[in-house]
């Protein structure tokens, strides 16, 4: 199947905005892929964030089919 990705950049970073995003989007049925922090020089606080998901992608007419492994 393919994937279908969701970025979100995040220019407040904190444990708190890390969590509601994460929360928000995987009750969406997104899974969580990784996060990636933006640095500055003068600061040991990330700048801002991107947080990545990734999902099945809904395609019309194609039906899902699970491979077993």
């Amino acid at each position: 199947m393919p994937q279908q990705y969701k970025f979100v950049e995040l220019s407040i970073v904190t444990d708190e905005s890390l969590e509601t995003c994460v929360n928000e989007w995987v009750a969406q049925g997104w899974t969580l892929e990784g996060i990636r922090f933006v640095m500055t020089e003068h600061s040991k606080r990330p700048a801002m964030a991107f947080v990545s998901f990734i999902r099945e992608a809904d395609i019309p007419g194609m039906a899902r089919v699970r491979v077993k492994e």
